[in-house]
């Protein structure tokens, strides 16, 4: 009895190093975008430039995500999170360090290089500890991401205004952010049972049909997020003649609802369980954009891009997970085959409704949004037919895991 209760004290300490491994992801990715004028500002670069330098992150998640993945394949989940958390920490000062474009560049190349390995290896390392736990956790770890990127937002914008330098705000945010990444290091935990021996090779050419779906769901939703992100502004300020200050509110709104639901969406998961969850999101997500591009006053609008929020909210955290529970496939490989695609969907997602809004109208564009979600929603069922291990079943009955999990 003794050695079971230390064995579920060290998986709810595990449990609190991976909510400290997501916060400090969304506080280092907000800390960066909340300084982005102020680093544009002082090299003096044209937006052309300046639009080249941030490819470098781009590029960087992309290369990383992949290499990443083989590292928690090789050496665990443990250790690559680990490593990464590390590297992102140190690497988030170096942006504001930068004292011309190609440095820059490489700056940001470096920081979205250990970002995308960070978000394979503490999603795998996430998916070891909900295993381990036996009840579903993944939708509050990326609320964590989310409150993360809230409050890196906030505080970014503060000192800002209070005249505080981009480069005395990432370094010191950065050593904050690595102390504790330090300190929670040593409770992470790695399965009993990652071995090579135990998985196998991913092969593009033999990919699951499991994964497959899931790569594409994923990939839809991450261009939604990404639209969204750069163009509810825009569609409420042009179209429904919003002012500056209630044209933002549409991301707010967007933000605030998949922060909230992400919070609530494992029991919302453990209720519906993970098919309906993500087809039920799917189509709310997809009445909710509906109903705000059918609307002419804005503030009519808002209450749909909060929909879209809530729906989209426990998705990406589901399929991550799902990527990580294919049989036989080693959980780095899956997490990184399902958020590599995804990395793609939020890349290519701006230009994308871009380009329809310039050929046809931005709400034709935005619609593209409400076409992909009923494609995701439409996906499930293949995930189902044939990853029976990994989700039909549901965890052992959770009804205090939560309490246990957050007691002293």
């Amino acid at each position: 009895m003794g050695n079971k209760m230390n064995q579920f004290n060290g998986y709810r300490r595990a449990w609190w190093a991976v909510v400290a491994r997501f916060l400090i992801h969304g506080l280092a990715v907000s800390t960066w975008v909340s300084r982005i004028p102020s680093v544009k500002a002082g090299l003096h670069l044209g937006d052309g430039v300046f639009g080249l330098c941030l490819f470098g992150s781009a590029a960087g998640s992309v290369i990383g995500i992949p290499v990443f993945g083989w590292c928690v394949t090789r050496y665990g989940s443990r250790r690559a999170s680990i490593w990464t958390s590390l590297g992102l920490c140190s690497a988030l000062a170096l942006p504001a360090l930068a004292g011309n474009a190609p440095a820059l560049f490489a700056a940001l190349f470096v920081f979205g290089f250990m970002l995308g390995g960070n978000d394979v290896a503490m999603n795998s390392q996430a998916v070891t500890v909900e295993k381990l736990l036996g009840a579903r956790t993944m939708s509050r770890f990326h609320a964590m991401f989310s409150l993360g990127g809230i409050a890196g937002a906030l505080a970014g914008g503060w000192l800002a205004v209070h005249g505080i330098s981009a480069r005395e705000h990432l370094s010191a945010m950065a050593a904050a952010f690595l102390l504790l990444s330090l300190a929670t290091s040593p409770l992470l935990i790695e399965a009993e049972s990652a071995s090579p021996a135990h998985v196998e090779r991913l092969r593009l050419r033999a990919m699951p049909s499991a994964l497959i779906a899931l790569c594409a769901i994923g990939f839809c939703i991450f261009l939604s997020e990404g639209a969204i992100a750069d163009w509810t502004a825009i569609y409420l300020r042009q179209l429904l003649l919003a002012g500056p200050g209630l044209a933002a509110m549409g991301y707010a709104v967007f933000s605030a609802a998949m922060t909230i639901f992400r919070l609530a969406g494992d029991s919302i998961t453990n209720r519906l369980g993970f098919a309906w969850t993500v087809r039920g999101g799917a189509l709310l997500a997809a009445f909710g954009l509906t109903s705000a591009l059918l609307v002419r006053n804005p503030y009519w609008a808002l209450p749909g891009f909060a929909m879209v929020g809530a729906g989209f909210s426990s998705i990406i955290p589901l399929v991550f997970a799902a990527g990580g529970r294919i049989p036989r496939i080693s959980e780095g490989a899956g997490v990184a085959a399902v958020s590599g695609l995804g990395y793609l969907g939020f890349l290519v997602g701006p230009t994308t409704i871009g380009l329809l809004s310039e050929t046809f109208s931005l709400r034709i564009g935005l619609a593209f949004i409400v076409l992909l979600s009923l494609i995701a929603a439409s996906l499930v069922t293949q995930t189902g037919r044939t990853s029976q291990a990994t989700w039909r079943e549901r965890p052992r009955p959770s009804g205090s895991s939560w309490t246990r999990l957050t007691a002293d």
